[in-house]
């Protein structure tokens, strides 16, 4: 049996994202002395929306700040996905993974700003405008680009995404990304707002809205809409006038008209770029890699920022519980089973609705989705949302969520 640490940690996290802020909300929780280094000089949020599992709503409600999320995002019961003849070929209800469990869609900067002030409230240190070079996971040192030396740490957290300077990880960008706006949810819009909607062509072409709640300050609801683009399409379609892009989709979506018509500039919907690949090992001496900067993949699976939040758990416990290795093997084992699970689904699911292939879609559309209402296919695909197919963080480390 491992003794519990009792000794307070200097530790200094690179990224402050989600995973560096949680990370840094619950190490400082269990005491311990956090720094983080951010390249913005003032930091902020980059995307639209995304949704937090059951499992990510867990690990907020152990920051402390799952009520002031829920008061911001939108309660999502159900995935529906259709084809342009109406056809369902994906129909996941929360529920089918367990009572009174539900997604939670927010916009990023709304989540940002929760975890932002609760990361002030709890003293931890933000220093904004440096660039990271660098670690010694030795000495633990964090190398700036000014050329000073930050340090030393007991511990060095890379939070820094999927394009971090202090990966081993290489991880190839995927073929296809997708243009994310953010819009007021029109009042007379005919579509639920605790779903989120998907309408495809084929696997080529896929048009979503996502009802993200209200930002800071603010009683407008709004929704995140997405349309998948190929990523070396993106300055073709931003040289085309807009309004080439809005008739196609509109021919996909007719009910999208009151969407579009709040896009009124290319500028109004950014790319993302999506990214798969996983380290073998996260971590290095006193350095350990999570979120993005350990394994990434495409969105497809609703994931990403869940799989950052059981990352910051994880090793927030594991350190806590101590070792010789500041239990980052502990870490590592604790969490490779269940990376390794969503890293392979979203790397089999993602080319069904994203990819050029002709074969998929209509697999999807004839072989799966039949497959699918077929008991236990709904409870497991309600477990696979809620995050938790397979325990998220294991049982036998003593780490359990």
């Amino acid at each position: 049996m491992v003794a519990a640490m009792t000794r307070e940690l200097n530790i200094g996290i690179i990224g402050c994202g989600i995973a560096g802020m949680a990370a840094a909300c619950l190490l400082r929780i269990d005491g311990h002395d956090v720094t983080i280094f951010e390249r913005f000089e003032t930091p902020k949020p980059v995307g639209s929306g995304l949704v937090i599992q059951p499992v990510g709503q867990q690990v907020l409600g152990e920051i402390g700040v799952l009520d002031r999320v829920l008061a911001l995002g939108a309660r999502i019961d159900r995935m529906l996905g259709h084809t342009m003849s109406d056809k369902t070929v994906l129909d996941v209800p929360y529920a089918a993974g367990g009572a009174d469990r539900f997604g939670l869609a927010i916009h990023r900067s709304a989540l940002f700003s929760v975890l932002h002030t609760a990361t002030r409230q709890m003293d931890v240190s933000i220093q904004g405008g440096l660039t990271v070079k660098g670690a010694d996971s030795a000495d633990g040192l964090i190398r700036l680009g000014n050329d000073e030396a930050a340090g030393p740490f007991d511990l060095i957290i890379d939070a820094s995404g999927a394009s971090s300077p202090l990966t081993p990880k290489t991880s190839g960008f995927l073929k296809y990304g997708a243009l994310w706006g953010t819009v007021d949810w029109p009042q007379d819009l005919a579509l639920p707002a605790n779903e989120l909607r998907q309408r495809y062509h084929r696997a080529t072409n896929m048009l979503g809205i996502l009802p993200i709640g209200r930002l800071p300050g603010s009683s407008t609801a709004k929704a995140a809409i997405f349309w998948s683009l190929r990523q070396n399409a993106f300055e073709t379609w931003r040289q085309a006038p807009l309004e080439v892009w809005k008739a196609e989709a509109l021919a996909m979506w007719p009910e999208f008209g009151s969407l579009l018509d709040q896009i009124r500039t290319h500028d109004d919907m950014t790319m993302a770029r999506y990214r798969h690949g996983s380290l073998s090992r996260s971590f290095e001496g006193r350095l350990v890699h999570i979120g993005d900067a350990a394994h990434s993949a495409s969105p497809q699976l609703g994931q990403g920022a869940n799989m950052a939040l059981l990352d910051a758990l994880a090793l927030a416990r594991a350190v806590s519980a101590g070792d010789a290795d500041l239990g980052l093997a502990r870490y590592q084992k604790s969490r490779r089973r269940h990376v390794a699970v969503y890293q392979a689904m979203s790397w089999a699911f993602t080319p069904v609705y994203q990819s050029d292939s002709l074969i998929l879609p209509w697999l999807r559309d004839h072989v799966i989705t039949p497959l699918t209402k077929v008991p236990p296919a709904p409870w497991i695909l309600g477990k696979i949302v809620c995050g938790d197919l397979v325990q998220p963080i294991r049982r036998q480390t003593g780490l359990t969520t």
